[in-house]
């Protein structure tokens, strides 16, 4: 009787903070309280601090099997959800520039359906960080990794309940297609044999910054050209992808624009963990809107 007394309180503060939820999303999976959006956040996060502590005086884990088939699933389910939302918004007949949350009719359900395995999407995607744990990779869990995947779970949860179709299918269609290359790459880069022909991560780091300001440029435009979407959650959208921006650009300059030092020079051998001018601790802040490396 407390928890569901607690359970009604936390509903009713968001209510009141946010206005009448979507009625076509009652019900879904997830969606109906809060409390379950936060208390997964909250597990991620002690398993972070508990597992690093475990893992101090034990050997790491290889896991290459599970990495081999944690990212073919998530290249799969990223595959769907690009096909499924491209199909979706053609068929609603969704602008480019503005698309409002009412007009499309059933297409508006579909765009929502997908919507919810994106935001389911990103719960799974806290076994990115689970694995770095497992495999003793503390140095890839930085500031901007778990703050992402932290936030990104709990946006969505907002999103699917107050504006789940609409304006919102253009930063999931972006991050699906860019999930397709990013964790494509992470499964083929656990099988030693496949590494020699992964020539192409250097062009990741660049996607993921542009996935960024695009999907800024598409927020805002729906601001410079109202249709009725919310204009509250078209700023708050852009100013949480600010915030990534920023992070990723001090990540960027601090990784590739540093003039490396002569004994550096000197000291780092034929086999670098710089190829291509892409840095191994990149995949530590890129999923997502920022991903993670999974396999050396």
């Amino acid at each position: 009787e407390t928890l569901k007394a607690f359970d009604r309180e936390v509903n009713e503060f968001v209510d009141y903070m946010f206005g009448p939820r979507d009625p076509r999303v009652r019900g879904w999976f997830l969606l109906d309280s809060y409390l379950p959006t936060f208390f997964l956040t909250g597990a991620y996060l002690l398993c972070i601090w508990l597992g690093n502590k475990i893992m101090k005086n034990r050997p790491p884990f290889s896991l290459r099997a599970h990495l081999i088939v944690y990212n073919l699933g998530i290249t799969l389910l990223s595959f769907y959800m690009l096909i499924e939302l491209i199909l979706a918004t053609w068929e609603g007949g969704y602008n480019l520039q503005c698309q409002n949350l009412h007009s499309a009719g059933e297409a508006d359900i579909r765009v929502a359906k997908v919507l919810w395995w994106y935001y389911f999407s990103k719960v799974i995607e806290f076994m990115d960080t689970i694995f770095f744990v497992l495999r003793k990779k503390s140095s890839q869990i930085t500031f901007l990794h778990v703050y992402h995947h932290a936030t990104m779970f709990n946006i969505w949860w907002c999103v699917l309940n107050w504006i789940p179709c609409g304006q919102s299918f253009f930063g999931p269609t972006l991050n699906s297609f860019i999930h397709v290359l990013m964790y494509s790459y992470y499964g083929l880069s656990v099988i030693p044999s496949m590494r020699k022909y992964l020539w192409w991560k250097k062009y990741l780091t660049q996607a993921q910054l542009i996935q960024f300001l695009l999907t800024i440029v598409h927020t805002l435009s729906a601001a410079v050209k109202p249709c009725g979407f919310p204009f509250g959650c078209l700023m708050f959208q852009s100013s949480y992808m600010a915030t990534l921006v920023i992070l990723f650009i001090n990540f960027y300059i601090k990784t590739y624009r540093k003039a490396p030092s002569r004994t550096a020079v000197k000291e780092t051998p034929a086999t670098t963990e710089v190829k291509n001018g892409f840095h191994k601790d990149y995949f530590a802040t890129a999923n997502g809107l920022q991903n993670n490396k999974k396999a050396q």
